[in-house]
C-alpha cells in the first residue's frame, strides 16, 4: 500500500519540469498551425456514455475500454478516441448547419492496452476535424495541414503514408472471401507479413488479376504513376477503380500544396478504426515505432449520431511525437525568462510590492524567503537548476 502512495499505475506517468514545458510548447506550435488553417477549438468530456464508443461506432474494442457506472447505473467510458465525441457534439449543436465546420481539439485518451504492448494507457491527442465537405480538396487540406504542423515542430524527415480503405474492401468483395479468410488476411497485413498474404491468397480460388492486386498491397509508391498497373487491373472492379482514381485526384491537389515529397501511397494500408470510409493516412518518422499522426475520412460516423454529413480528421499522438523529437535531438525552444526575488523577512513588504509591480508588467516572478543558515550560493544554485533568468536580492545590505 505504501508503494502506491508514490508510484503511478502501470501505463501512466508523471510529466514534469523541462519535459512538461517542452510538451506544452509542442502543443502550442501544433495548435497554432491548426488555427492558421481556420480551425476553431472545441472541448468534449473526458468520459461519455458507453454507446458513444460502442461496437456499432467502430472505434476501440470494448475489452480495451475503461468502463464504470454513475449513480443512476449508466455505463460510462473514459474516452479512448476523441473523434466520436466530436461527432456527437456536432450532431447536437450543428444539426442544421449545411456549410463546412472546422474544429480542433486537444485532450487525453484512455486505452486499457495489454501490459506486454508497452504502450501508455493515457496519452495526449491533438487533432482537427473537417465536417460537411466530401471533396478531394478537403482530404488534401487535412493531409497538408498535418504536414505543415509537423514541420512547425522542427521535424524534417518524416513520411505520410496514404491509402484508401475501399481498395482492401473492394478486393475482399471482388474475391468473395469468407469473413474468417478476410480477418486472417487483415491480420497478416497489419503485421506486415506479406509473404503470409501471398500464401493465403494462393490457397483461395480467385482470378489471377485479383491475385496480382493482392500482391501490390505491401508496396509503397511515390506517386500514382507507379501504380498504373493496379489501376489497369482495377478497371474491371468499380469499387477498386474509384479508390485508385480518388488517390490520383488527391495527388494532384497535394502537388499544389507542395507537400507531395512527404507522401507515399500504400494500397494495402489498413486502420483498426472501422468507421473510416475513404482516404486514410498515417505519419512516421525515425525514433518512433508507432505513427505520430493518424487520420482519415469517416463519412458514415456523423449519421450514426443523427446528422448526415461527410467528415475527415486526424490526430497527432503527442507522446509519440515528443519521443521522436527527443531521439532526433531536435530542440523545442522553451523561453526561460523567469525572475526570482530572494528577500529577508524585514523586507517582506518591499519584496512583495516589487514582485507585484513586475507581474503587472507581464514578468514571471518567484518570491523566495531567505532562510537562516543558507548562503547566497545556495540560492544561485537553486536559480540555476530552475533556469531562472534574473536573480534579485533584497537583503538590506
Amino acid at each position: 500500500m505504501r508503494n502506491q502512495l508514490l508510484h503511478t499505475p502501470e501505463g501512466v506517468r508523471d510529466i514534469y519540469n523541462g519535459e512538461c514545458e517542452k510538451k506544452l510548447m509542442l502543443q502550442e506550435k501544433l495548435h497554432a498551425t491548426l488555427k492558421h488553417y481556420g480551425y476553431h477549438s472545441i472541448q468534449t468530456p473526458s468520459f461519455e456514455f458507453f454507446d458513444i464508443f460502442g461496437k456499432e461506432v467502430g472505434t476501440i474494442p470494448s475489452r480495451d475500454l475503461y468502463k464504470f457506472f454513475d449513480r443512476e447505473g449508466n455505463t460510462l467510458v473514459l474516452r479512448p478516441d476523441i473523434t466520436p465525441s466530436i461527432a456527437r457534439s456536432v450532431a447536437k449543436y450543428f444539426q442544421d448547419e449545411d456549410m463546412p465546420i472546422r474544429l480542433c481539439y486537444m485532450g487525453n485518451i484512455f486505452i486499457n492496452n495489454n501490459s506486454y504492448q508497452g504502450r501508455l494507457k493515457e496519452s495526449t491527442q491533438l487533432g482537427a476535424e473537417l465536417i460537411g465537405d466530401n471533396s478531394v480538396d478537403a482530404d488534401a487540406e487535412m493531409i497538408s495541414m498535418a504536414i505543415e504542423s509537423l514541420k512547425s515542430c522542427g521535424l524534417r524527415e518524416f513520411q505520410i503514408s496514404v491509402g484508401h480503405v475501399d481498395f482492401f474492401r473492394g478486393l475482399m468483395e471482388a474475391a468473395g472471401l469468407s469473413e474468417d479468410q478476410e480477418e486472417n488476411i487483415r491480420e497478416l497485413i497489419a503485421n506486415k507479413n506479406f509473404f503470409g498474404v501471398e500464401e493465403a491468397v494462393d490457397s483461395c480460388e480467385m482470378p489471377e488479376d485479383l491475385k496480382k492486386l493482392f500482391g501490390m498491397l505491401g508496396v509503397l509508391y511515390d506517386g500514382p504513376g507507379e501504380f498504373a498497373e493496379a489501376k489497369q487491373i482495377a478497371d474491371a472492379y468499380p469499387r477498386l477503380r474509384e479508390a485508385v482514381c480518388h488517390l490520383e485526384a488527391l495527388d494532384e491537389v497535394l502537388k499544389i500544396y507542395d507537400v507531395d515529397k512527404y507522401i507515399t501511397y500504400e494500397l494495402g494500408m489498413l486502420s483498426s478504426y472501422k468507421y473510416y470510409t475513404g482516404v486514410i493516412f498515417a505519419g512516421y518518422t525515425y525514433g518512433s515505432g508507432e505513427p505520430i499522426v493518424k487520420g482519415g475520412r469517416y463519412d458514415r460516423l456523423l449519421p450514426h449520431f443523427g446528422k448526415d454529413a461527410p467528415s475527415i480528421g486526424f490526430a497527432f499522438v503527442v507522446d509519440q511525437l515528443m519521443a521522436a523529437i527527443a531521439r532526433q535531438h531536435i530542440e523545442i525552444p522553451v523561453p526561460h525568462d523567469n525572475q526570482m526575488i530572494v528577500y529577508k523577512a524585514q523586507l517582506r513588504r518591499e519584496a512583495i510590492s516589487k514582485a507585484r509591480a513586475l507581474r503587472h508588467q507581464g514578468c514571471n516572478v518567484e518570491l523566495v524567503l531567505w532562510q537562516e543558515g543558507r548562503t547566497q550560493a545556495h540560492y544561485e544554485d537553486y536559480a540555476s537548476a530552475r533556469n531562472i533568468a534574473t536573480l534579485l536580492w533584497m537583503d538590506g545590505e
